[in-house]
């Protein structure tokens, strides 16, 4: 526990680094001084959500072996400026995500997943204003463990955020699957083929919403759902209370093809400007 405190104060460290983006985004420069600040600006930094949140199911009662804690780390490291083809730039990003099943005896960590990635990102400016990013991505997935446990695919997912309004932002990643783990054939049946969302924050920017609908193979209306809520507890820092509601299937490897319905709060991290789902 005091190494995933520590690790979270320093991701909070990170993320302030990154207020140039917000400042950027706001001011009406030209594209080669855009793309300067950004160059000039953090190497490493955060890429997803970083959060520590516990809870329970919400489609039956609340027990030891239905309640749980679900904490996740993403990271970015760029590689190089935007000075590539079409002003792209390189970059690394590591997610990691665990299910951590603290109120049972000896509390075993359930499921660790393991997301690796390389990609290219390109900032997207309209009239000299900074309004989103696309990339593309190779990406791996598992939860390294062997035997009929085992879970694990890749993906090339090409996606792109885009801001409509510095408080309305949309997004959106398909992806190439690359199914290469014996006991997971069936994954995108559950893990989806494509994904939409949308984000809103208030004016002052302490309140935040986000809808995110994984959109499962077939041609029915089946989505996995994951609703978010976050409050800014200090107006200077970037740690959010943050309350989390997932239904559907594919919330981990392990359990991918089990449905759960499930709220949980706690802290969460977020990029000062992209936060990529």
């Amino acid at each position: 526990m005091r190494y995933l405190f520590s690790l979270f104060f320093i991701l909070t460290a990170l993320c302030n680094a990154n207020a140039q983006l917000v400042t950027i985004s706001n001011q009406k420069l030209n594209t080669d001084s855009i793309r300067k600040a950004f160059d000039n600006g953090p190497y490493f930094t955060l890429f997803k959500d970083n959060y520590f949140t516990a809870g329970t199911s919400t489609n039956s009662t609340p027990s030891r072996t239905n309640s749980d804690v679900k904490f996740q780390i993403s990271i970015s490291q760029r590689l190089t400026k935007s000075t590539l083809p079409f002003n792209t730039y390189m970059f690394l990003m590591y997610t990691q995500k665990c299910m951590w099943n603290v109120f049972q005896e000896s509390m075993p960590m359930r499921d660790l997943n393991f997301n690796p990635g390389i990609g290219f990102s390109r900032l997207i400016i309209v009239k000299d204003r900074l309004v989103g990013k696309a990339t593309l991505l190779f990406e791996h997935e598992s939860n390294g463990r062997d035997g009929d446990d085992s879970r694990s695919w890749n993906r090339i997912t090409f996606g792109a955020n885009i801001f409509v309004d510095p408080n309305f932002m949309i997004h959106g990643k398909v992806w190439i699957p690359i199914i290469d783990g014996q006991n997971n054939r069936d994954i995108l049946q559950y893990c989806g083929i494509y994904q939409t969302g949308m984000t809103i924050t208030s004016k002052d920017k302490r309140f935040g919403f986000s809808v995110i609908l994984v959109k499962r193979q077939g041609w029915n209306l089946n989505c996995n759902t994951i609703l978010e809520f976050n409050y800014r507890l200090f107006k200077k820092e970037n740690q959010y209370l943050f309350v989390q509601y997932y239904n559907g299937y594919g919330e981990n490897l392990l359990d991918y093809n089990q449905f759960h319905s499930r709220i949980r709060a706690g802290i969460v991290i977020k990029p000062q400007f992209f936060s990529d789902y």
